[in-house]
């Protein structure tokens, strides 16, 4: 199969590329930014026209934590929508028939019941903090009900959940909270100074290493889905503050932690309910203390190089 994989230069993408090659998919194409611009929709359609991929994987999106959800809420909506609508619409225009668009467990009600099943799509508002980026997404989810229902095209969109791993975002002013933790610390860590994290501590998040995403999107492609949507989680969360220790033990600070509970603290809980995908035969793998820490010295390894990243597609 010709495989493109969208976003390839990004967490999600790259630990797609790296498993879809250490199995041995020898076909795939990908472009960075500077080749190909997603948001821009004749080049995307000038390039399905020329490379014909038989499979899509949509990796590629402009991603952020709370404080740059907040920041640039229009680029947030509007360069997500832009980047997936070229990709969905190209795809149906030159065939494809297999595609998989990767969403964000944001996509739920901000007071969904946990775990939270697909069906609860659409049930209740959303979490404020990135109500951008979930509707854009949420777009996206449609889209590709509405191509399987229309044309019977094997579309579907995969909902991890909060993702970690290698090639993460470690922007203080952007990043997620687990690499955001793992810098803090780390920068800390020399003179164990304290280090001021947001929030209560109080609220609860489920985490998955990025390679077991990857696994799950090949389990995926390599089968016909009878459904639409699918959950991707690890199946057991924790609270912030639990996981401010655990990377606190991980890196090696011994200072204090300061809790600022003036900074918002996002939905009180996301676990995902996963038994769909694992009815199929799909399981997470790697421990959440085994791949922080795998995760860390990933950072140590390449700090010096580390450059901020705000669309998965450079």
């Amino acid at each position: 199969m010709k495989i493109f994989v969208a976003g390839h230069k990004g967490m999600v993408g790259s630990s797609i590329l790296r498993e879809l090659e250490k199995i041995g998919y020898n076909n795939l194409i990908f472009r960075n930014s500077s080749e190909l611009d997603l948001r821009n929709q004749i080049q995307v359609n000038n390039f399905f026209k020329t490379e014909r991929p038989e499979v899509v994987i949509d990796a590629a999106a402009r991603v952020g934590g709370i404080l740059a959800n907040s920041q640039y809420p229009y680029q947030f909506l509007m360069e997500n929508m832009l980047i997936q609508n070229n990709l969905i619409d190209a795809a149906v225009k030159f065939n494809v028939n297999k595609f998989i668009f990767l969403g964000s467990s944001c996509i739920y009600p901000k007071y969904a019941t946990q775990p939270i099943k697909e069906d609860y799509l659409l049930t209740g508002p959303l979490e404020e903090t990135n109500e951008w980026y979930a509707i854009a997404k949420i777009s996206g989810v449609k889209a590709c009900e509405s191509i399987r229902k229309q044309y019977g095209r094997d579309f579907i969109s995969l909902m991890p959940t909060n993702l970690y791993g290698p090639y993460d975002n470690f922007d203080l002013e952007t990043s997620h909270v687990m690499p955001a933790m793992i810098r803090k610390f780390h920068e800390a860590k020399q003179d164990n100074s304290p280090v001021t994290l947001w929030g209560s501590g109080t609220p609860m998040r489920e985490f998955l290493h990025v390679d077991d995403l990857a696994k799950a999107v090949v389990f995926m492609m390599n089968g016909i889905a009878a459904e639409n949507l699918y959950n991707v989680g690890y199946g057991e969360d924790l609270t912030i503050k639990e996981l401010a220790h655990l990377i606190q033990k991980v890196v090696g600070h011994k200072g204090e932690i300061i809790w600022d509970s003036s900074k918002p603290d996002g939905t009180p809980r996301k676990l995902m309910d996963n038994s769909k995908i694992k009815a199929l035969g799909w399981n997470p793998e790697i421990q959440l203390s085994i791949g922080i820490a795998k995760t860390y010295d990933w950072f140590v390894s390449n700090i010096e190089k580390y450059k901020k990243v705000v669309i998965e597609n450079k």
